[in-house]
């Protein structure tokens, strides 16, 4: 590999903002100050990962720090948590999202690119998958359907690049363990951007998404339930209750939801079922016991794609404006020339009949959280989680321009996973020489067993392009791998207040993961070079800084670094592979700014991010190793409310990821960029309300997403697409349903101009490409009392 050059230009410009940065300010004078604003203080009140932060004025935070410095007599009573204790900001930057901090920080006070959206956003945007709230986040793209149920690319990173959060735990490989989310039971999704090893540990190479289920609230108990229905027979269902019972203390949420998604491609599905409730009792006013269970559960009839067909044989059902380029297939080596997706594949299904996906997950989370001095406090959860997972389909589907037919290939895989762990934080707020400071300790371990029988044999067959006999799966037999992961991490993360406006942000973890793997094949003979155990010990952090040039405007950088293993998937890599760790650092600066009495916000962010040891794949479940990926890009996002019924909001993010120092025997693909990385995605959105007895809101939101490559070859390319969704939605009044505080009936029409376009390509199955929804029309309800 080449070396890394230390100085470039982009770095001087960071460091350049950076020291000018510490030059405007006046340090004397701002060390003669004695009204700064430290953190508001660790109140035991129920966890709420995105709850929005309570502003402090002056004269609280002064009484709050003549108080922490007189011996504690009694714990002061602490505030009671209620929903939306603060109006949410347009970027919804007052939220605090712990997958990005355990600071207990906002998203502005956070030296870092954070975005959370709000469980009102996702109903707002009728977002129903996960999947479907990635797509709205800034410079986000992701699959949507049973094949990819949460494959995400940001920043030029994909899959396993990224670490999927539970609350904020980890549960495995994005690409191992995801399945399509429905958004009913969650009350926010956090986008933490860049290399996030200091918070969640290896794999996030690419950044973190946390998915926050919802939770307790004291006050009065609210109730709600949705319904909706869609032109494709889809119907999803949910009811939700929370807020304070009878007893003193002791406060609930409970949410049940269940849906059914149908595709549009033919005899397609995903059935969800998910319940979730959890139990916060504050013993005192110093001790808070917390417990909860959650169950998820989907089956579906998956789809894997369109097949890319030779323009020559489709003819007049050749398609412009999907993809493009020549190909070879990667599965039978002919050669089909300059490629497009067939018209008549559209709705084509070519899996199995008896094809079948399912996934049945449990959660049990509880702990504590103890005010042991008015500075002091400590918090810890205990967690289980186990998960029964299985993909039993036709996943290859390869046009070959020899016999003009469709080769498939069967594959088979199940999981069977136990995770248990722990988390404890120590929180310490302190000064140090008169400056405000807070300490965070964090002390965490996990133990995780994987049993994944997978099929040894794969059966195989062709069939017509158009009008395709289905058939079933065949004949089965399996083989079986094993994993065991023993993880301990230490980590400290340390805000320092150098002024009222200035802060020192910084973290470091230190980590031991420890792998114990065994594969046996179909009679259950140990395959050579198993067993075989590894331990890494990976040191990863972060150092950055926030200042608050003036009020409201808040100037950040940053330099942080990430660490995962082996990269795209452990399970792919055999004893005799390099299982060298795949490291990461990345260089960001940026602007957040909140103006205009709290009715207008942009931020924006400039990062270059360099991953070594990068392993790619390679089609057919096979692996090469890049010796570097490259990425560097820039992020705008705003949104405003120029008058109060009319509502503007955008995004836009432009990256430049490439490979480097990737060679093999018989090429390069050095300066290739990775699958699935548009270098442009853009998103808008306005919407108008008029205030009449019933309150109707008129909305358009659009997507733009850029060209993408489907494999590192970069020699099909999946073509740049434009879609738009219109709503319309009426508020009824509480004179009409007097045991309803809010109704709302509202109409949306997706893809309202019926674009056909490819939404992802699975570099292991290059032969396919799996297609966007068609135009949909949906009618939903929601009830709030």
């Amino acid at each position: 590999m080449s070396s890394i050059r230390l100085f470039r230009p982009h770095r001087l410009l960071l460091a350049s903002a950076a020291l000018t940065s510490f030059a405007a300010l006046d340090l004397p004078a701002a060390l003669a100050q004695q009204a700064r604003e430290p953190l508001p203080p660790v109140e035991v009140s129920p966890a709420e990962s995105s709850k929005q932060a309570k502003p402090a004025g002056r004269d609280a935070q002064s009484a709050r720090r003549v108080a922490a410095r007189r011996p504690a007599v009694a714990p002061a009573a602490p505030k009671p948590a209620v929903p939306a204790a603060t109006a949410q900001t347009p970027l919804n930057s007052n939220a605090v999202a712990e997958s990005a901090s355990r600071l207990g920080l906002t998203v502005r006070q956070t030296p870092a690119t954070v975005e959370v959206i709000s469980a009102e956003t996702m109903r707002e945007q009728g977002y129903r998958t996960v999947s479907e709230v990635a797509q709205g986040a800034v410079g986000v793209t992701s699959g949507d359907n049973p094949a990819e149920p949460s494959a995400f690319s940001m920043r030029g990173f994909t899959n396993s690049q990224i670490n999927t959060l539970y609350n904020g735990i980890k549960i495995g490989p994005q690409n191992m363990t995801s399945r399509i989310t429905d958004t009913a039971n969650l009350e926010a999704v956090e986008f933490l951007k860049g290399p996030a090893s200091l918070i969640s540990g290896e794999g996030a190479a690419g950044g973190a998404i946390n998915f926050v289920t919802k939770q307790p609230h004291t006050g009065a108990v609210r109730n709600e339930a949705d319904f909706s229905w869609d032109s494709l027979n889809s119907f999803r269902a949910h009811y939700g209750s929370g807020g304070s019972t009878n007893v003193q203390g002791l406060d609930y949420r409970f949410d049940i939801s269940r849906s059914t998604l149908n595709g549009f491609a033919d005899d397609t599905n995903v059935k969800t079922f998910g319940t979730s409730g959890q139990l916060n009792y504050r013993v005192s006013d110093s001790l808070k016991v917390w417990g909860a269970i959650e169950y998820r559960e989907d089956r579906s009839k998956a789809y894997w794609g369109a097949p890319l067909v030779p323009i020559a044989y489709s003819g007049s059902h050749a398609t412009s404006g999907i993809v493009s380029g020549n190909y070879v297939s990667n599965y039978n080596k002919t050669n089909l020339g300059a490629v497009t997706i067939d018209d008549r594949t559209f709705n084509t299904n070519y899996n199995v009949l008896d094809n079948s996906n399912v996934a049945q997950e449990v959660w049990l989370r509880g702990g504590f959280e103890l005010k042991l001095a008015p500075d002091l406090t400590l918090k810890s959860q205990a967690y289980g989680y186990g998960a029964e997972r299985k993909w039993f389909n036709n996943e290859i589907e390869a046009f070959n321009s020899t016999t003009n037919l469709v080769d498939r290939e069967r594959f088979y895989v199940a999981h069977s996973q136990r995770l248990v762990g722990n988390i404890t934080d120590l929180i310490w707020d302190s000064d140090i020489a008169g400056f405000d400071n807070r300490l965070v300790t964090t002390l965490s371990s996990s133990y995780l067993d994987f049993v994944r029988p997978g099929a040894a044999n794969f059966p195989g067959d062709s069939v017509d392009l158009v009008d395709p006999n289905r058939g079933f799966y065949g004949l089965l037999t399996t083989k079986q791998q094993t994993a065991r992961i023993d993880n301990e991490a230490l980590s400290f993360e340390d805000r320092l207040k150098l002024t009222r406006t200035f802060a020192l942000i910084g973290g470091l973890r230190v980590e031991h993961i420890g792998l114990d793997r065994n594969s046996t094949d179909a009679a259950g003979l140990v395959n050579a070079g198993f067993p075989f155990t590894k331990d890494w010990a990976p040191v990863t952090g972060r150092i950055g800084y926030t200042w608050e040039a003036v009020p409201g405007l808040t100037f950040f950088s940053q330099y942080a670094t990430g660490a995962d293993v082996s990269a795209n998937n452990i399970f792919l890599l055999g004893p005799t592979q390099p299982l060298d760790l795949t490291t990461a650092r990345t260089y960001e600066t940026g602007v957040k700014h909140l103006f205009w009495d709290n009715r207008a916000e942009w931020s924006f962010s400039a990062y270059d991010i360099l991953r070594k040891n990068v392993y790619a794949a390679a089609g057919g479940q096979a692996l090469n190793i890049a010796g570097r990926q490259e990425s560097k890009g820039v992020e705008l996002a705003a949104s405003v409310r120029p008058i109060e019924p009319l509502r503007l909001w955008g995004n836009i993010a432009y990256v430049d990821a490439r490979y480097a120092d990737y060679n093999f025997v018989g090429g390069s693909f050095s300066g290739n960029t990775p699958p699935n990385v548009p270098r442009i995605v853009a998103n808008a959105g306005a919407s108008y309300r008029f205030f009449t007895p019933w309150p109707v809101e008129l909305g358009i939101t659009g997507r733009h997403v850029g060209d993408r490559y489907n494999t590192d070859a970069n020699t099909v390319t999946m073509k740049a697409y434009t879609v738009a969704d219109v709503y319309a939605f009426v508020d009824i009044p509480k004179t009409v349903f007097s045991a309803i505080d809010q109704a709302r009936l509202t109409f949306r029409v997706r893809n309202i101009t019926d674009k056909r376009y490819a939404i992802w390509g699975d570099p292991f199955y290059p032969d396919q490409i799996l297609l966007g929804a068609p135009r949909t029309y949906e009618l939903s309800a929601a009830f709030k009392w």
